[in-house]
């Protein structure tokens, strides 16, 4: 009856082991998935939309003109020094200095804090030497277009080119556990970025981080979203939250296999099977010489 009772010790924790291995389902990126669409030619169409102005923004404004141009003596508080001999830049200018996937967590490139032009709290921007334009709930586009006008009606048509940009496609990582090693504010000099580009250039992810549910936060004009991806299936590509947009903040959850210390790598498995029929074993021995 003894041997019996210790038989179905050693059985159970032998599944509980088994149960709480991290499957090779469990970590691969974009299986296959029938729920996937594609167009009439087998291509994943892009679902990518385009990202809209909110306050708090930061942009930054060059005006390029000729080299004898007067739109950089129009704009001359705000010159930027000027190119070699291709012409001369005028407006607000920042250069940031972290590369593609990279970011130190220091919130963000202080020269186009203090330089770029700031999205105030009625959503406007106040360019000098054309005034206030709207921009909350705008694309980059359709801010330039206007702001290329109202500097045409001061210069000729053709003499200078308006350039508006955002600081590069700025999100933020954050994991449940510190192995994670990919935490942290980044910033990517790209028009447009997948999640899966963005966990590539910080490493990709370790076992422990639950590829089934990725948590991902976007800021809108009118509030914050939040939505889920499924790394694990391929129709994770069909939404628009697999493209990151500026700001977005992407959460690790830690898989549940993770937390009980069976599944964070194959041999700690192992080690802590072993320690565990170790310690079954024992219990047995010393009980049945009683």
């Amino acid at each position: 009856m003894r041997k019996r009772y210790f038989f179905n010790i050693f059985l159970l924790l032998a599944m509980l082991g088994l149960s709480s291995c991290i499957s090779q389902k469990d970590i691969r990126y974009l299986q296959p998935s029938e729920s996937l669409t594609i167009n009439e030619e087998g291509l994943v169409p892009y679902n990518v939309p385009e990202y809209r102005i909110t306050k708090g923004d930061i942009l930054t404004l060059n005006v390029v003109t000729t080299p004898k141009g007067d739109a950089a003596q129009f704009y001359s508080s705000l010159n930027a020094s000027a190119g070699s001999t291709g012409g001369s830049s005028a407006g607000s200018s920042a250069t940031g200095s972290s590369t593609a996937g990279g970011g130190g967590g220091t919130g963000g490139n202080p020269t186009f804090y203090f330089n770029g032009l700031k999205v105030d709290s009625n959503g406007d921007v106040n360019v000098f030497g054309i005034g206030y334009v709207k921009a909350e709930g705008r694309t980059l586009e359709d801010m330039t277009k206007e702001i290329q006008t109202r500097v045409n009606e001061n210069f000729l048509q053709g003499k200078a080119e308006a350039r508006l940009n955002l600081d590069g496609i700025r999100y933020y990582v954050l994991g449940d556990m510190e192995t994670t090693q990919i935490t942290g504010e980044k910033v990517a000099y790209v028009t447009q970025l997948n999640i899966m580009q963005a966990l590539a250039m910080n490493g990709g992810l370790n076992r422990t981080v639950d590829r089934k549910s990725i948590t991902i936060h976007r800021k809108y004009p009118e509030g914050i979203k939040t939505a889920k991806l499924d790394l694990t299936k391929e129709d994770a590509m069909n939404s628009p939250y697999y493209w990151l947009q500026n700001g977005d903040i992407i959460y690790l959850n830690t898989n549940r296999k993770s937390i009980n210390g069976f599944g964070k790598e194959p041999l700690q498995t192992i080690t802590t099977g072993v320690s565990l029929i170790t310690t079954v074993m024992s219990i047995y021995l010393i009980t049945k010489s009683l």
